[in-house]
């Protein structure tokens, strides 16, 4: 595993190590389950980190010994084929949990994409968390359910989707990432490169770039940056994901 750099737990003004109290992104994860009396003990069980860009911070195969919740930045999930290949099995990003593996080993390896920070928990840790505050194994349980019904979309995705249906119900997912409402946003950035996205989609790089070109000529999006996405008619955009256009 890449060397990781951990920094110490910021201290408020009166000594009182609560990083967590102060953390702006605990509403969209599982440590929201922890209350606010109890913090500390969410405090003195996490380790943070952060992991550069190109850098991972989880290796395929490596010992399951810890879990990552991820409270910076975006970060790609991958495994390698036995040829050498790459398959992207996911993008995830602030709130995300990593690390309910079934076996003893990691089953992918998480790589970062732009600046990533994360809690990181040891087994042990967490399992004494789980134990003192069932509400937080609750949520833990609905995460690895979400996970089962994204493993199960990305079958379909790949399986029997075209071209334009996979860009279609890329851009749509990327537009509801850390969104709690229904609406997805219209104007976001993409953290990933075109390569990355065709290795997601099981798609060239040539062909994702002709779709997002036709999609834009149709008046469905706009491209205004590199990586920048504007969806400009989501109904139609939303059709073409669920493969009813």
């Amino acid at each position: 595993m890449n060397a990781i750099a951990t920094r110490p737990l910021v201290l408020d003004p009166d000594g009182a190590a609560d990083p967590c109290a102060r953390c702006g992104v605990r509403a969209s994860s599982v440590c929201d389950a922890i209350p606010t009396s109890d913090l500390a003990r969410l405090s003195a069980a996490a380790v943070t980190g952060h992991a550069a860009p190109g850098s991972s911070f989880i290796d395929e195969g490596e010992p399951a010994t810890a879990f990552f919740n991820i409270t910076g930045g975006t970060a790609k999930l991958y495994k390698l084929l036995p040829d050498g290949r790459r398959q992207i099995v996911g993008f995830v990003g602030v709130g995300h949990f990593l690390g309910l593996a079934v076996s003893d080993t990691y089953a992918f390896t998480a790589e970062a994409m732009e600046p990533v920070k994360y809690c990181r928990f040891s087994r042990a840790s967490l399992r004494r968390l789980l134990d003192d505050f069932p509400a937080m194994e609750k949520k833990l349980l609905a995460v690895a359910s979400n996970e089962l019904v994204a493993a199960q979309e990305q079958m379909l995705l790949l399986g029997r989707k075209t071209a334009r249906e996979r860009v279609a119900s890329f851009l749509m997912a990327q537009a509801r990432l850390g969104v709690a409402c229904m609406a997805p946003r219209s104007h976001f950035t993409l953290p990933m490169t075109r390569g990355d996205i065709a290795d997601y989609l099981g798609l060239t790089i040539e062909t994702i770039s002709r779709t997002l070109t036709k999609l834009r000529t149709e008046g469905l999006i706009e491209i205004p940056g590199a990586t920048d996405i504007v969806v400009k008619n989501r109904l139609a955009m939303e059709r073409i994901a669920d493969a009813s256009e």
